[in-house]
């Protein structure tokens, strides 16, 4: 039988949280292939215009162990900075993953600044094992947002 599991993680960021949210979740089909070029090769809408139901792809260089992932948007609350997705194809579905998914909330930080939330939860297939794939993900997403951070502060006037 399989498993489900779950992972959080915690990041901290000096940028404030509505500017973190749009620029490292809702228009991080944009930014990846310019900040992330050694992980992203290419990003796109693949159906919607970004609300509940839109379809985004990524497309990863050999850093990932998987060439492409495609995530529904479930839900989304851009005032309360938040969302949810499905993975539904690449990432590991059908081959280690039965189903994953990820809720993302960018809370407002005391100092201006923001708190990432991050909570995957995924059904392995029967016989699979996870060992540092669960690093790997923290880490991955963790460079996600440190990027958006590095360029929201090196723009000042993006994503107001």
């Amino acid at each position: 039988m399989a498993s489900t599991n779950s992972w959080t993680h915690e990041i901290e960021s000096s940028v404030a949280a509505s500017r973190l949210f749009r620029a490292g979740v809702m228009d991080w089909h944009t930014l990846a292939p310019k900040l992330a070029p050694q992980i992203v090769t290419s990003a796109h809408p693949v159906e919607g215009e970004g609300g509940i139901g839109s379809v985004r792809q990524f497309n990863f260089t050999s850093a990932m162990p998987f060439n492409l992932m495609k995530e529904r948007l479930e839900f989304i609350d851009v005032d309360k900075c938040e969302c949810k997705s499905n993975l539904i194809e690449g990432g590991g579905i059908g081959t280690a993953i039965e189903t994953a998914t990820s809720h993302i909330k960018v809370e407002p930080a005391a100092n201006g600044g923001s708190v990432v939330k991050v909570e995957s939860a995924y059904k392995l297939l029967p016989g699979v094992e996870v060992n540092d794939e669960i690093t790997k993900a923290k880490d991955s997403v963790t460079a996600i947002f440190k990027a958006a951070e590095a360029y929201l502060i090196a723009n000042p006037d993006a994503y107001n």
